[in-house]
């Protein structure tokens, strides 16, 4: 279908339904959804056009003195929106992702959605395209001020224990109507924790059906009285929320991850070891672009299932990347599953960083360090250094310190996206730092 299809599509659709209002979605750097509406009449104008708005409130987009920004629509984006079907809303309300530009028609560095269109066209010139099936965990809370969970149940548990699995089915179906095709969805391991998992697509499509979900999840639990959040590590004792993200590359050939003469029974090929290696050496540079906020970093300890330590493995999941078996005829599933994502993440940014690292693997010709066969979590810090396994980061200021001297996530990122991410984390890091907590008085005030 060509862009100019697309466009008489949208444009045919809202009129023969009576829409009157459609959303023009894009994100900031950090991967918080932005959204104006534009009426029907503005609609063709806004494909030739665009639709200017001031970029100046939006972080890490511009400055005061260089606000015009001009937003694209994307026509291959275009849905409606089911929670706005009803009520004195008639013809219902369409959304579309956005492309933002400069008002010369250049794109913007600061987009979000460019950055990762960037590190596609690389790989596209390379002979390769992206693939991710991203696997979201969240919990559901009473409300937005505490953590009183719905339920007690445990990984796979069914009703009684799992009163959300209505919710979970209603969210489905919304996301099906949306045209985001789900694999499946369960209870997870901690009590009112779940996942719903996307079936794998391109890295764009992938990006903006990620940014879907997470408001999907939150419009159908905030219309049945509850809250769901997607914060890294809600509840202290109990395990966090991850994204694993399973990734492959793909040319003119098929898998470029699969090889069936892997002379070390692995079933990868050179390109997919290299690719690994890339994720490998380079996840500590990112990793404050997966795991981006203070809290992340207290999901990312040893003994709730979350990776501490840069390895990888197949079937060993306490590692960080994770190849899943192959099976026979299978040859198109071959790929890596990164464990160490957190669901807060800015899907653009996080997709880039694991490409970028992937394909400066490729490009570096780098070799694969043994497999982890063993409980990395039970090896102690001798053992570790003596296998040369790193840990990423331990907290954000850590995390900010190594993306900051990163080349290649300047390189991957941009300097504008580069460098407004680094001024705003250490900002986030300084005021948290300076913060005494609840459990420091709990702790010292009566003793000292």
């Amino acid at each position: 279908m060509t862009a100019a299809m697309d466009k008489d599509y949208v444009l045919k659709t809202v009129e023969e339904r009576g829409t009157r209002f459609i959303r023009f979605w894009f994100t900031d750097v950090l991967g918080f959804l932005k959204s104006f509406a534009v009426t029907d009449s503005e609609l063709e104008g806004a494909f030739e056009e665009g639709m200017g708005f001031d970029g100046s409130s939006i972080d890490g987009f511009t400055r005061i003195e260089e606000s015009d920004m001009v937003a694209f629509p994307d026509p291959g984006t275009f849905t409606m929106l089911p929670w706005r079907a009803n009520g004195g809303d008639n013809g219902g309300t369409g959304r579309m992702f956005c492309d933002v530009m400069n008002p010369d028609g250049t794109p913007f560095e600061g987009d979000p959605r460019h950055a990762l269109k960037r590190m596609l066209a690389k790989a596209a010139d390379m002979g390769y395209t992206m693939y991710v099936g991203p696997e979201l965990e969240f919990f559901y809370f009473s409300d937005s001020k505490g953590t009183q969970t719905l339920d007690r149940g445990g990984y796979f548990d069914l009703t009684p224990l799992d009163v959300a699995s209505d919710l979970r089915r209603e969210t489905v179906l919304t996301l099906e109507k949306l045209g985001i095709p789900v694999e499946y969805s369960h209870h997870e391991v901690a009590p009112s924790q779940h996942e719903i998992d996307l079936r794998y697509a391109d890295a764009l499509t992938m990006a903006d059906n990620v940014m879907t979900y997470r408001l999907t999840v939150k419009e159908i639990a905030h219309k049945n009285g509850v809250y769901a959040t997607f914060m890294p590590k809600p509840i202290q004792g109990e395990n966090g929320s991850g994204m694993h993200v399973h990734q492959s590359l793909f040319n003119a050939e098929g898998n470029a991850f699969f090889d069936a003469n892997d002379p070390e029974g692995y079933n990868l090929s050179p390109v997919g070891k290299a690719y690994i290696a890339g994720l490998l050496k380079y996840a500590p540079e990112f990793c404050a672009v997966t795991n981006q906020f203070v809290n992340s970093y207290k999901r990312l300890v040893p003994g709730y299932e979350a990776p501490v330590y840069v390895t990888w493995a197949r079937r060993n999941r306490s590692a960080m990347v994770r190849v899943p078996m192959y099976k026979p005829g299978k040859e198109v599933a071959t790929r890596v599953e990164l464990r160490s994502p957190d669901p807060s993440a800015n899907p653009y940014l996080a997709f880039a960083v694991m490409l970028g690292a992937g394909l400066k693997g490729i490009e570096e010709g780098l070799t694969l360090m043994p497999e982890a066969t063993n409980n990395i979590f039970h090896m102690t810090e001798a053992e570790l250094e003596a296998a040369g396994i790193q840990t990423l980061p331990k907290d954000l200021g850590e995390a900010i310190g190594l993306f900051e001297g990163s080349e290649l996530m300047k390189e991957v990122l941009g300097e504008h996206i580069h460098s407004f991410f680094v001024a705003n984390k250490k900002a986030e890091w300084s005021e948290y730092v300076a913060t005494v907590t609840a459990w420091e008085q709990d702790k010292y005030l009566s003793i000292l």
